[in-house]
C-alpha cells in the first residue's frame, strides 16, 4: 500500500510542475548594461541610434559632486566638420566661345551669303540675208564678242528653184559604173545610183541637195572614204545665207545687226542652234 501512495504523490508531482512550466511566462529581457560616465558610446552611421537605457536614480548628494567635474554626455560627441570654403564645390561658370578670327574683306560665319545672281536666258537670232556664203562669213567674223556661237545656213530664194547633185564622172562602161557602186557599198555609204541615159550616162549620182551646205558635207564625207566626187547644179543669186548665232551676255540683238550689217534679224530657237 506504502508503495502505491508513493506513486500517486509522485504522479500529482509531475502534472503539477506540468501545468506551472505552461502557465509561467516569458522572461523579462535584461537591460542593457549603462555606459560608464563620461565615455562617449560608438554608434555605426548606417544604424539608428539606440537611446541608452535610463539609469537608476541615485542619491543627490552623490552625482552632485562628480557632474562639476565630469563632461556631459553630449559635449563629448565629436560633432560632424562643417564644409568649408576650401570643400565646398562651386558651381561651373560657363564658357565663353572663343572668337573666330575674320580674314579682312571676308564675311562673317554669321552673315547670310548672298544668293546667286539668276543668269538671263540665253537668246539666239538669225541676222541676213547676205548674197553669198563669203559674205555671210565676214558678218559671221565681224559679230565678234556679241556671240557666244554661230554657224551660216543657206536657205533658196524666194520663188527661186535651185538644187545640189553630188556625182562621180562617168565610167567607161555599164560594168565599170557597177564595180565603182561594189566598192562604194562596201565603204558604207548609201543613197546612190547609176545614171543610164543622157550625158550623163554611166556615171553615179550620190545625193540631191537644196542648199549648198548639205551638198558639201556628202563631198566631205566620200573624200575621207577615199572617193571622188564634184558638186553639180546651182546657180550665181538663187540662193541667200543667214547667220545664225547665239547671244552673249547681256547683247542685244540690234547692236548684233548693226555691229554685222544685216538687214533683218529674225528670233531662233535655240535648240536648234549646234
Amino acid at each position: 500500500m506504502l508503495t502505491r501512495a508513493l506513486i500517486v504523490v509522485l504522479a500529482i508531482l509531475n502534472v503539477g510542475v506540468a501545468l506551472w512550466w505552461m502557465l509561467r511566462g516569458e522572461p523579462a529581457a535584461a537591460p542593457p548594461p549603462a555606459p560608464p560616465t563620461g565615455v562617449a558610446r560608438l554608434q555605426l552611421l548606417d544604424t539608428p541610434a539606440i537611446a541608452p537605457a535610463p539609469t537608476p536614480a541615485a542619491p543627490a548628494a552623490a552625482d552632485a559632486a562628480p557632474a562639476a567635474n565630469t563632461p556631459a554626455l553630449t559635449d563629448a560627441t565629436p560633432e560632424p566638420p562643417k564644409p568649408t570654403a576650401a570643400t565646398t564645390p562651386e558651381p561651373a561658370k560657363p564658357v565663353a566661345p572663343a572668337p573666330v578670327a575674320v580674314a579682312p574683306g571676308s564675311a562673317r560665319p554669321s552673315e547670310t551669303p548672298a544668293a546667286p545672281t539668276p543668269t538671263a536666258p540665253l537668246q539666239c537670232i538669225s541676222l541676213g540675208p547676205f548674197a553669198d556664203r563669203d559674205t555671210a562669213m565676214a558678218a559671221q567674223g565681224k559679230a565678234g564678242g556679241l556671240v557666244q556661237r554661230s554657224r551660216l545656213r543657206e536657205v533658196p530664194k524666194p520663188g527661186a528653184s535651185s538644187t545640189y547633185r553630188v556625182m562621180m564622172p562617168a565610167a567607161a562602161s555599164r560594168e565599170e559604173a557597177q564595180a565603182m557602186v561594189k566598192r562604194i557599198a562596201a565603204a558604207g555609204i548609201s543613197d546612190y545610183y547609176i545614171m543610164g541615159q543622157g550625158d550623163d550616162a554611166n556615171a553615179i549620182a550620190l545625193g540631191q541637195y537644196r542648199n549648198r551646205e548639205g551638198a558639201e558635207r556628202r563631198m566631205a564625207a566620200l573624200s575621207a572614204a577615199g572617193f571622188s566626187a564634184r558638186l553639180v547644179g546651182g546657180s550665181e543669186g538663187s540662193a541667200q545665207w543667214w547667220v545664225d548665232a547665239a547671244l552673249s551676255g547681256t547683247a542685244s540683238p540690234s547692236a548684233a545687226r548693226q555691229r554685222t550689217g544685216a538687214a533683218q534679224q529674225r528670233s531662233l530657237e535655240c535648240a536648234g542652234l549646234r
